[in-house]
């Protein structure tokens, strides 16, 4: 049948591998192969085409577009944390000294809102980390869980790939040892038909020279 494959390789019965020049018969049959071998069709066309922006966000792309021209990156800037005073020239300007103080004002709730952070997280910093390192060691075992069924998984299919093939080997020498047999039978009677062929044609010499004597 047309794409139909045939086994013909039995690793668990086979014997032989480890003699000199089989592996490297094996990898010159499997390189020729590779040469001879040309795809007849694409074996992905029912998979969707790749899409390797998907998960890109605007902030890498802007990253990945400067890595690309070979641009240094830039520093973090500290302005926001500075409280300077209003420039030289308007040191009489109210409006300036305003946006100086509104600024200081967002700094000072800046500090406080940092500080109601740490005081959060040194009330319940512990047990939230706690809490995490409690659903990573769920995820783990459930992890483990899962290699250790495909683990088992694995393990029957090999058990029931070497079963099934010791009894296809049983089945293999009984059938050997019945050709040997049966060649061996046949190099027999051929030996048995030669001798009578031999004696039939002496008996028919013996015959004719008696039948030429009288």
């Amino acid at each position: 049948m047309a794409g139909e494959v045939i086994v013909d390789a039995l690793p668990y019965i086979d014997q032989g591998y480890d003699e000199p020049g089989i592996r490297e018969a094996a990898i010159s049959m499997v390189e020729d192969e590779k040469r001879r071998y040309r795809p007849s069709k694409n074996y992905l066309e029912h998979l969707p085409p790749l899409n390797i922006s998907a998960f890109e966000t605007e902030m890498m792309r802007t990253e990945f577009d400067r890595l690309q021209q070979r641009l240094p990156m830039e520093t973090m800037s500290m302005k926001r944390y500075e409280l300077p005073p209003p420039p030289a020239g308007k040191l009489t300007d109210m409006s300036a000294w305003n946006e100086c103080l509104e600024n200081s004002m967002a700094q000072l709730e800046h500090q406080a809102t940092r500080i109601t952070n740490l005081e959060l997280m040194m009330d319940y910093g512990t047990e939230a980390w706690k809490s995490y390192l409690e659903v990573l060691v769920k995820c783990v075992a459930a992890a483990q869980a899962q290699v250790t069924k495909l683990k088992k998984q694995i393990q029957e299919v090999n058990f029931q790939r070497k079963n099934v093939q010791m009894q296809v080997g049983e089945k293999l020498r009984d059938l050997e040892a019945n050709w040997v047999g049966l060649v061996s039978k046949n190099y027999e009677i051929e030996l048995a038909c030669a001798h009578l062929e031999k004696q039939i044609r002496a008996y028919e010499l013996a015959k004719t020279e008696k039948m030429d004597s009288d």
